[in-house]
This record gives structure tokens, sequence and C-alpha cells, in this order.
């Protein structure tokens, strides 16, 4: 009997695919990527043709040792791993790291592609397979290339002329410009003032609408045509005035009724799920991402695990006949003929690269309600599957009928108001979905009541109101992401990973979901837009894209791509080595002196951000905060806490290592402590015999253990120490952990004795 070795990328997934194709099949995982360029020196040879020189992760080397093993018993070979570009690259991949080569090896080797874990679908890939697509393996290896170039040259290059540790990326540096461009968009905003009016009307059946004014004096009023309260309290004062009087009063002038349909939004694609979970749910793009995974590897409800949406890495908006088939007996039975559609609708791909994007994310079992599941899944996957699934059967179901309404109502010759409404005549998908949208600033119309040409209408109130124009928002997930997308920059799969990026190098915060460049993040960015304008242009990289999806088709080779962006890069990096100093990035002049030796103050950019510094340092060390602009003062913090030296109460503080309590004396009284008291370990200490060893953090994080008398003694350690005295020297014992053997035992931690024993 034949014995098939198949390969994945998850253990979750192997488990779920084996239950599929029986005992003849056995499935591995090869826990994601085999093999990587190494990051140091050289992991690319430039002088011989951009040869890459691939080394198998440290962490990968036992699961390949596993299916080395396997594949011994095994009559052939199936690589499954995920039906992306950068999964060929991993089937590729792991054929190298087996030491197999397809051309000269007996067994056959064969790529299965399936885009849903179901039965189904597992069956037909392993029926049908084909060979590993070089095309879209180049396609990898090309963006990997030239992300190892740009990052391990031009990384160094910060590190050099800003500060150690920082980092530069293809992508990731194109995802900060736009960060940090609309920053200074808001930094440079000033705002204007204007005022609407609005008249509160009620009908002859005492029924009340509200109309806008948009004309006055023959002149159709523009945004900034009431520009103050005066202006608004003249108009309001002569409309005032036509109370009582018949020659302007209110009447409806005209009436246009239409019928407006609306369309469905499409299916998900990874960077739509990723905004909409976003807008709706609050999940960042990361979490949305290892949500949906969790959901295409597969849940088990019951009948064993079975992949519950298709594969979530994918640009396409196409459904299969299957799925829409499923979709309109569904919507029938759930809401009536009259929602289900006689012709499936079907949604143009904007996608460039058809061979990456096979089918939209969907239900890969329509019938399967999120009621029906909600009892398998978690709060988080369930709130992702019921996005999905409503997203995917609303796309099938009909357009929605609405009446729009216009009203146009004179108030004599002098004053005209418009008044609108939209009435839903037909629900259609709308009864079951509709798509959100980013910072929604137009006003809902309302429903308005029957109005016919020449009806009369009485004032009811007239409502002025003062309105400000407002910055453009800062970028949230969503809007990032769908900015990324529209310029056509990175891939959905990257987005993700990109926005957690900029986080986790503390080039940019979250505040309240909305990106806030920090101030490395700034002086990055300008120093790639002044100097490096070209790589961090959006059509630039949009372009380079475009190049990568072209290889991925065949229709172009990789190698001379790279040799095309590499050339002038070295070049302008060389050039800028020799142009730009540190001094010139980090530091700005200032009209301030120095209060304590009367030297020019200038700005200077340290770990934690921009502050004032004299330009006479070392001889003169004064420095002061930058208040940040727009920024508003902080009120002090009072804790509960009273200073043990003069009785003042304590302020808490945020320091360069977290909040601390200060004294409200200083400068008189310095005193300062931690806002968290220092965990007791009830172990006197063996140096002074009078503190206690507490449990501290060192300003890297690390645990370590000191008397609570220090500075008066400066008796530490690093492991814990226990109650049990040393039988020899009568130190405290430490408690040692041995992580290789999972093992502790105690040991003397004092300089000259040996003793140690098992715990």
């Amino acid at each position: 009997m034949s014995k098939h070795l198949v390969i994945v990328e998850s253990p979750a997934k192997a488990k779920t695919i084996e239950k599929f194709l029986g005992r003849d099949y056995q499935v591995l995982a090869s826990f994601g990527h085999v093999r990587a360029l190494p990051s140091k020196q050289g992991s690319v040879d430039i002088e011989h043709d951009f040869t890459p020189k691939y080394a198998v992760l440290p962490e990968s080397r036992k699961h390949i040792d596993a299916i080395k093993k396997a594949l011994k018993e095994a009559d052939d070979l199936l690589l499954a791993t995920d039906p992306d570009r950068e999964g060929e690259a991993i089937s590729w991949h792991l054929l190298a790291a087996l030491g197999l080569d397809k051309k000269k090896t007996a067994m056959p080797v064969r790529r299965v592609v399936f885009h849903e874990i179901t039965k189904d679908a597992i069956v037909h890939a392993v029926n049908h397979p084909r060979d590993i697509s070089l095309d879209l393996v180049d396609a990898q290896q090309a963006r990997s290339v030239l992300d190892y170039l740009v990052g391990f040259n031009l990384s160094p290059f910060l590190w050099k002329k800003i500060r150690y540790g920082l980092s530069a990326g293809r992508v990731q540096s194109v995802a900060l410009r736009l960060v940090c461009e609309r920053e200074k968009e808001i930094q440079a905003f000033r705002e204007q003032e204007y005022w609407t009016i609005a008249a509160q009307l009620a009908t002859g059946k005492k029924q009340n609408f509200t109309a806008n004014l948009v004309e006055v004096r023959g002149k159709k009023l523009g945004k900034f045509d009431i520009p103050d309260q005066p202006a608004a309290n003249e108009i309001v004062s002569a409309l005032e005035r036509c109370q009582g009087n018949p020659a302007c009063a209110f009447r409806v002038e005209k009436v246009t009724r239409s019928e407006r349909r609306r369309l469905p939004a499409p299916p998900f694609t990874t960077s739509t799920l990723q905004q909409e979970a976003s807008r709706k749910l609050g999940f960042s793009a990361k979490k949305t991402m290892a949500t949906a995974q969790k959901l295409y590897e597969g849940i088990n409800i019951g009948e064993g695990a079975v992949g519950l949406i298709t594969y979530m890495r994918t640009d396409s908006v196409v459904l299969s006949e299957q799925a829409k088939a499923e979709a309109k007996e569904l919507i029938t039975a759930l809401y009536g003929k009259e929602y289900a559609l006689t012709k499936p609708r079907v949604f143009k791909n904007r996608a460039k690269n058809a061979q990456e994007a096979h089918e939209a994310i969907r239900p890969t079992l329509m019938a399967k309600t999120p009621a029906e599941l909600k009892q398998y899944l978690t709060p988080d996957q369930f709130k992702l599957y019921d996005l999905i699934w409503k997203r995917a059967v609303a796309s099938q179901m009909a357009e929605a009928l609405l009446d729009q309404t216009s009203v146009e109502i004179s108030a004599g010759e002098d004053f005209r108001f418009r008044a609108a409404g939209t009435v839903v005549r037909f629900p259609g998908f709308m009864k079951l979905y509709t798509e959100g949208v980013d910072d929604e600033a137009e006003e809902k119309e309302g429903v308005l009541p029957p109005l016919e040409e020449g009806d009369p209408l009485a004032l009811t109130k007239l409502l002025p109101e003062q309105h400000f124009t407002q910055p453009p928002p800062r970028y949230t997930e969503a809007t990032l992401v769908k900015t990324l997308e529209e310029y056509g920059i990175g891939r959905p799969s990257t987005y993700a990973s990109i926005m957690n990026t900029l986080v986790e190098r503390k080039y940019a915060r979250l505040d309240k979901k909305r990106f806030v460049p920090e101030d490395v993040g700034m002086v990055v960015s300008d120093l790639l837009v002044n100097h490096f304008t070209r790589y961090v242009d959006y059509n630039f990289t949009a372009t380079l894209e475009e190049e990568l999806d072209q290889v991925s088709r065949g229709e172009k080779n990789w190698k001379p791509l790279i040799h095309e962006f590499w050339g002038p890069f070295f070049s302008l990096l060389k050039q800028k080595e020799g142009e730009i100093s540190k001094a010139d990035l980090t530091t700005e002049a200032t009209n301030e002196s120095c209060p304590d030796c009367g030297k020019p103050l200038v700005v200077k950019l340290g770990r934690f951000g921009k502050f004032y510094a004299c330009s006479g340092y070392p001889e003169c060390k004064y420095i002061r905060k930058l208040e940040k602009e727009g920024a508003e003062p902080q009120e002090p913090v009072y804790s509960e806490e009273k200073c043990e030296k003069c009785g003042s109460p304590m302020l808490i503080k945020d320091g360069r290592y977290g909040k601390y309590l200060a004294c409200s004396g200083y400068p008189g009284c310095k005193n300062i402590q931690p806002l968290v008291k220092p965990k007791g370990t009830g172990v006197t200490c063996p140096e002074c015999r009078e503190g206690e060893l507490t449990e501290k953090k060192s300003r890297y994080g690390k645990m370590f253990y000191s008397c609570n008398r220090y500075p008066q003694c400066k008796f530490a350690l690093w492991d814990p120490p226990v109650e049990k005295p040393c039988p020899k020297c009568g130190f405290p014992l430490l408690v040692k952990k041995v992580y290789k053997r999972e093992g502790e035992f105690l040991k003397c931690p004092k300089e000259g004795c040996d003793y140690q024993s098992n715990k």
C-alpha cells in the first residue's frame, strides 16, 4: 500500500488535513519558513549576480529532521504549503533543506494547492497536483533580496547618523512617511471659523423637519460665507423679521424625488477585512490575521476540526460558482425569494496578479451561520466569522432601493433653504450588512414628512451654529491599510507586520487607535525623504511592486530587476555617507539662551525624544523638557503618600523607566521612591544584617533582589534568595535554575563558598 507524505506549514492545519485524507497519508508541519537570509553581512553575494546565501533556521532543524525521517518510509512527497508566492517559496526552500533535487530524485515530488480546508477541497487538490511555480518563487526571492539590500545597508547608515538600533525597510519607510506627513499637515493646520444656519419648520399637520440655508439674496452660500457670529446674527435677524410677514413666508418651492439603487460591497480581500475589522470590531491588523488564521486552519465544530473560511491572504473579490449557489439557497431560506438574485453577482477583481488571488475570503460552508457555530468559537473568532459570513452572503443579495427626496424652500425673495431625506423602500442586502466608513463627517439624511410644491410652512426655530474647520485625521490602522493599498504599496499579507514594526521600533505610537509619530520617527522620515527621495517615493515603490508581480507572472527576470535597483541605490548611499553629519540630523538651533551660562540653547534628539540642551555641553549641563506644540500643560498628579523626609505630598511622575513618586517640595527636597513598593522576600540581608532583601526590576526589566536599606547597603543578587542559610557560611542560599535540564538547585552566592545541593 502506498504511503504519501504531505507537508503543510502549521501543525493545526496538519491535524485537520490528516483527518480528511486517511491512513495512507502522513501529514507533517514545516512550522512556517525553514530557510532565510541570515541577518549578517554577505548573505547576498553582490559580486556574483546577487546570489542569496540561505541558511536553515535554527528552530527549523528539528522539524526538517522529522520530515527526513518520515521520507524514508514514503513513496512520494506532496508539498501543500499556503497558496501564495510565500507558500510557493516555502515549498521550494523545503526541498533544498531536505537535500532533494526535483530533477534528480527518484521520489515523485508534487505541489498541492487548496484555498479552503474542507474535505472536498483537500481531496481535489491531492488528485490534481502540479509542479512548483518557479516564477512565484523568483518573485519571493526578489522581494527578500531587495528587502535585505535596503535594510542591511540603510539601517547601519541610520545607526551612524541618528542612533544605534534603528531600522529602515523598503515598505516600512514609505508607511512611516505617510504617518509623518499627515502629522506635519496637522501641525501646519490653522482652524477657520464658519457658521451655518438651519430652520426648524412645521407643516400644516404639525410635522417638524429641518432645512439648511443655502442661498442669501441670490447668492449661493459657500462654506465660509458666514464667517462669524455678527454675520450669522444679521441673517437670523432678517429671517426673524419674516415671521408674520406674508411677503417672506416659508413655503415649499420645489420637490424632487428620485429612486437610488445601492449595491453591496464585494466579499473581503485581506486589506478590506483588516479595514472593516478595525472599524467595526476594534481589531488590530495583527489580531485580525491571527484570528483568521485559526478559522482557516480548522476549528472543532462537533464533527472534528474543519476550516471555516477560505485562505485569508488574497487580493481577489471572486466567489466560486459553488459558493454563489450556496449563498442563493441560504438567502432564499432565511429572507425569501425577493432578497435572492436570479443571476449571481460578479465583482471585478482589482488584483493585478491573478496567480495569487483565486477567491475572496468567505465561509467554506455558507449554510454554517454564525449563530450555529457560536458555541464552538472564542468571542474573537465568533466576531470575525460573523463579519466574514455577513459580508459574503450580503454580496449575493438583492440591491437596496432608496427613495431620495430633495426639497427647495423659499423664505420670500431673499432666502432659500434645502432639506433632503432618504427612505428605504426595499432594504435588500442592507437587511443583513452595511459597510463601515472611516471618519464620517457628513450628517446622515433624515426622513422628511410628505411635502408638495406650494405647501406653506411655519418657522418654529432658527438654529445658527458655530463650526471650526478640523485638521486631517491621523491614520488609523484601517485608513493606513487603505492608503497603502490605494498607492499599490506592499502586499496585503505584509500590512500587519509593517504597522507592528512602526510601533515596536518606537517610530510611532498608537493613541486612541491612531498613529502618532515619535520624534525619532519624524527625524528618520525627514532624512529618508530629503536624501533618499526616490526610495520613499510612493510611485517608485508602487512601480517596484508591479515589477515584482511581473516576475511572478513570468514576464520579467528577477536578477536584472535587482541590478537596476542596486546600482543607483548603493551610489547614493556612499554619497550621503560623506555629506550628512549626525549633528545635522539630531541638533536644531533655537533663539533661546541658556539660563545658566548664556550660550545658545539647542534642541537635541535623545533616547526618549527631543529636549532642550545647552550648546556649551559638557562644560554646562543645562537641559529642559521640550513641550510638544499644541500640548496642554499637565496638572500635577498627587498621590496619597507623604514624603518620609519632609512630610510634603508626593507627586506621581513619568520617568524614563516608568512612573515613580517624587516630593512636591523639590528642589528643597529631592526625595524620590518607586510608585509600587518593592515586594519583600522575608530574607534578611546577609551583608548588613538589618535590611530585608526585596524584589526589584532593573532598567531593562530584569528581576533582581537587593537590600531595602539602599543606598546605605548596596548588596544585590540576580537569583531569588531563600530563607535557608548556607550550612557552611550562613549566607542566604539562591535558587539556581538549570534551563537545559529543567531543574533547580540551591547554591551559596558568597565568594569562596562552593556549597550547592539539589532543591
